[in-house]
C-alpha cells in the first residue's frame, strides 16, 4: 500500500525524534544524524509505492536510516597527510543546543561497544523495536539478538559504573 502525504507525515511527527536519537548514538555527530535523517525520509518518500503496510512504519524506516549510516561509513575518505599542517585554518563550529544532552558519559560508553553490540542495542533500546524486528532487520537469529544486547547492557552498565567513580 503507498503512503499519502498525510500518512507520510504523521510518521515523520512520530518517529523522527526517535530517528534522530538514533543516527546520533550511531555516528555521534548532531548535524551529521540530521542530515541521516533526512536522507533517510527522502529515500522513504520516494519509495513509498514498496511500504508494506503489515511492516512496522518504525522497523522500515530504522532499515532505512541503517542503510544510510552504513553508506556515510563507507563514504568517509580516509586520512591523508598534510604537506603542510601549519597552513590549517581552526574551523568554527556553531553552537548545538542540544550538545549538552547528546554528550555524556553514555556516548563515550557506546564508543566502547563493538559495532554488532551497539547497533543490537541501539534498535532496541532508541529505536525502539522489538528483539524480532532487529533480528529481522540484522538477518540474524532472535537468539543472538537478545545476546547482544544482553551483553551491551552489561558492558554499558560497567563503562558507566567505572566512570563514576
Amino acid at each position: 500500500m503507498a503512503l499519502v502525504q498525510a500518512q507520510f507525515q504523521r510518521m515523520v511527527t512520530d518517529h523522527g525524534p526517535s530517528l534522530y536519537r538514533m543516527a546520533y548514538r550511531m555516528v555521534g555527530d548532531a548535524h551529521e544524524a540530521e542530515d541521516i535523517v533526512q536522507d533517510t525520509y527522502r529515500s522513504a518518500w520516494q519509495s513509498r509505492n514498496r511500504y508494506d503496510s503489515d511492516r512496522s512504519e518504525r522497523a522500515w524506516l530504522v532499515a532505512i536510516l541503517r542503510r544510510r549510516v552504513v553508506d556515510r561509513w563507507r563514504g568517509r575518505p580516509r586520512p591523508t597527510l598534510l604537506a603542510d599542517p601549519d597552513s590549517l585554518q581552526p574551523e568554527v563550529a556553531p553552537v548545538d543546543p542540544l550538545a549538552d544532552y547528546y554528550t555524556d558519559e553514555m556516548q563515550r560508553a557506546l564508543d566502547q561497544l563493538s559495532p554488532e553490540l551497539r547497533e543490537s542495542l541501539l534498535l532496541v533500546v532508541v529505536a525502539e523495536l522489538t528483539h524480532q524486528e532487529t533480528a529481522d532487520l540484522l538477518e540474524i537469529p532472535l537468539g543472538t539478538v537478545l545476546s547482544r544486547v544482553s551483553r551491551a547492557r552489561e558492558r554499558l552498565r560497567k563503562a558507566l559504573l567505572a566512570a563514576a567513580e
